[in-house]
């Protein structure tokens, strides 16, 4: 949901809307660069040291903004709002992709999410999830949510279908947000801290532009079961385990580039569905054309980077928002209204 800017905001929030923005823009970056990964090392790299930390602290700011709107009548509205966003647009984009995207072992099926729309799939798990275990202590609950996602890689399925695999490998990042007590902030207002935290996200660049760590983008979608990964060993989950603290230490380390004040980043913070949405049209579209015949140097693909960040903040723009906001946040009132009614109708025994 848009989550409007106001003087009210806490400087927590702000915090949380100003990383939303740069993650939306390491979402898009991330997308644009895909075709080159194979062909341009440096590109490589730069894809790895994104999706190490952008998915998990995505996972974990929507975790954060939860809060509020988890249970009653707010809850029941925002799942209802994310179901009707996943109708929309799995249909949208099913039908661009059946004419003209054409994208390789897609399942267009309403229980396979295409592409990017896994991510709405699994926040109505993740909310379902809270909700099924909300009387439980916050440390059960992350135990429970790391087994989980541990398990989850040994079934005997295509981890797509019903979006799975991510539900369950990002269930631990969405229950830390969830119970994010603010604590972290005030270190991050450290300069020292901040200056350590953007020097350790560069080195660990660096480590991965020297070749000393390899991870397969494959264990950081999280969408592929152990055997989809190639390795159906019974000790597999343990890799799966390791990687955690390393998406740990990533996302961390990636919080010293997110600015504390408020500002015109923070209202971008704020219409980031907008840019999830919509930017995968974007990226379908410039799949389709030359643009990625002609990039084949440094030059190319940084002005590449820079089309898809100047891309992200223009998806942000109120007009785009006047223009789609009947697709992207669709009205529930009226799935609302006959719950009202039930509510407001006097009882059997009251009648009596």
């Amino acid at each position: 949901m848009s989550i409007p800017v106001s003087s009210s905001h806490t400087q927590g929030e702000v915090f949380f809307l100003n990383l939303r923005f740069l993650l939306i823009v390491c979402v898009f970056v991330g997308n644009a660069i895909e075709p080159l990964i194979w062909r341009m090392d440096s590109m490589y790299s730069l894809y790895q040291w994104i999706f190490t930390f952008h998915i998990p602290l995505f996972v974990f700011v929507t975790g954060h903004f939860a809060k509020n709107n988890l249970k009653g009548a707010p809850g029941r509205k925002v799942m209802l709002q994310i179901g009707l966003q996943y109708l929309i647009f799995q249909s949208l984009y099913s039908i661009m992709d059946a004419i003209w995207f054409q994208v390789d072992s897609v399942h267009r099926s309403f229980f396979a999410p295409y592409l990017l729309l896994w991510f709405l799939a699994s926040h109505l798990g993740w909310r379902a999830f809270m909700l099924l275990t909300r009387q439980w202590p916050p440390s059960r609950q992350l135990a429970l949510s790391v087994i989980l996602a541990v398990l989850v890689g040994y079934l005997p399925i295509d981890g797509v279908w019903l979006s799975i695999s991510r539900t369950f490998v990002f269930l631990p990042f969405f229950v830390l947000g969830h119970h994010y007590s603010g604590r972290l902030l005030s270190y991050f207002q450290k300069p020292k801290i901040r200056i350590a935290a953007i020097c350790a996200s560069l080195v660990w660049l660096l480590i991965l532009g020297l070749g000393l760590l390899h991870i397969a983008p494959g264990w950081l979608y999280g969408s592929l079961t152990y055997k989809e990964l190639g390795s159906a060993a019974w000790m597999t989950g343990l890799f799966r385990l390791l990687l955690y603290p390393v998406q740990l230490l990533a996302g961390l380390a990636f919080l010293g580039f997110v600015p504390i004040k408020a500002g015109r980043i923070t209202e971008w913070g704020s219409r980031t569905l907008y840019v999830f949405l919509l930017h995968g049209f974007v990226v379908r579209i410039a799949a389709l054309s030359p643009i990625y015949k002609h990039i084949d140097n440094q030059v190319g693909a940084l002005l590449l980077i820079i089309a898809a960040a100047a891309l992200t903040i223009l998806l942000t723009h109120p007009l785009v928002r006047r223009c789609t906001a009947p697709l992207i946040e669709p009205p529930v009132q009226w799935l609302l209204a006959p719950e009202r009614h039930t509510l407001n109708q006097p009882s059997t025994a009251s009648k009596s």
